[in-house]
């Protein structure tokens, strides 16, 4: 079978289509076959920093398949069931996905859809409800053109949110993120970013990070959802009793899992009314290399995904 896999550090190009042996479904694992499996930031940071897994490996990250076999001590799923989430590698014909962060997907919605709610969905729903928005304060997403940003904005306003203000770099998506309901749309590089929020949500961080703390107003809240870290002036915080908090859906799997069940049952139900849109562009596997340069590039419209079958 085919398996992308790394064969060195450095970026895209180091990408391979390799044939494998095929998996088996181990203890406590799925055997899935993937429709889709995600083009992710965590990915690319796999390809850029040396240290484990050694290459040549896969890349882990979100999937969206049919279930082949049934591993060892495997309740709750059956061959034929469609579903998704995370395994450390999924770009390959079959994957051995563990069963404990596999969910079902109700329903029959497209392919691309299903993938950008569960997990990049999740990640925004999860930012706005921990942020603790309340209908009618304003809302402020940075990374607003990307896989959990065009969801946030949309999430936002059908959340009840006054305002939406998306945060972009490149002029060139401004009318993507309009169209996706933001009232006002700022770039990273652009002067003051208009009227303070009561909600941040910043999936850039960096130089990015300060700049989004200061759009606060007072009493304003910020979540954190970006990997890149940065670094915050403590006075800032006094100055306007604004607060800042981390989002990690690793610590919410193990300590509040019935909260991410719930969240996803109101992701699914607002996909199913039309109230949210999802925007995936989606690649043959054989494309890989470019899928991942889009990305890489920041130069993607919504959430970016490698086509396996």
């Amino acid at each position: 079978m085919r398996e992308l896999r790394f064969h060195a550090y450095g970026g895209p190009a180091a990408l391979r289509l390799d044939e494998v042996a095929e998996p088996a479904a181990g203890p406590g694992e799925l055997l899935v076959r993937p429709d889709l499996a995600g083009v992710t930031l965590p990915a690319l940071r796999q390809l850029r920093a040396p240290g484990a897994p050694q290459a040549p490996a896969g890349l882990g990250g979100e999937y969206l398949g049919r279930v082949v076999a049934v591993g060892e001590g495997v309740t709750g799923f059956t061959p034929g069931d469609r579903v998704g989430g995370i395994a450390p590698s999924v770009h390959a014909d079959l994957v051995a996905a563990p069963a404990a962060l596999a969910v079902a997907v109700p329903g029959e919605p497209a392919a691309g859809d299903a993938l950008a709610v569960l997990r990049s969905g999740l990640v925004a729903l999860g930012a706005l409800r921990v942020g603790g928005l309340r209908p009618g304060e304003s809302v402020l997403v940075t990374a607003a053109a990307g896989g959990v940003g065009h969801l946030a904005v949309q999430l936002a306003g059908a959340l009840g949110a006054g305002r939406v203000t998306a945060a972009v770099g490149a002029e060139g998506k401004a009318a993507f993120v309009r169209g996706l309901g933001a009232d006002e749309v700022v770039r990273y590089q652009d002067g003051p970013w208009g009227e303070q929020v009561d909600l941040v949500l910043d999936g850039v961080g960096g130089e990015v990070l300060p700049r989004a703390v200061g759009a606060l107003a007072p009493f304003g809240r910020l979540v954190a959802l970006g990997g890149a870290g940065g670094a915050l002036d403590a006075g800032e915080l006094l100055r306007g009793m604004r607060t800042v908090t981390g989002l990690s859906m690793a610590v919410l799997a193990r300590q509040r899992p019935a909260l991410l069940a719930e969240w996803r049952q109101e992701l699914w139900a607002l996909l199913g009314r039309g109230a949210l849109r999802p925007v995936c562009v989606e690649f043959p596997i054989a494309a890989a290399a470019e899928a991942f340069g889009l990305l890489e590039r920041r130069a993607n419209l919504g959430k970016v995904a490698l086509r396996i079958s």
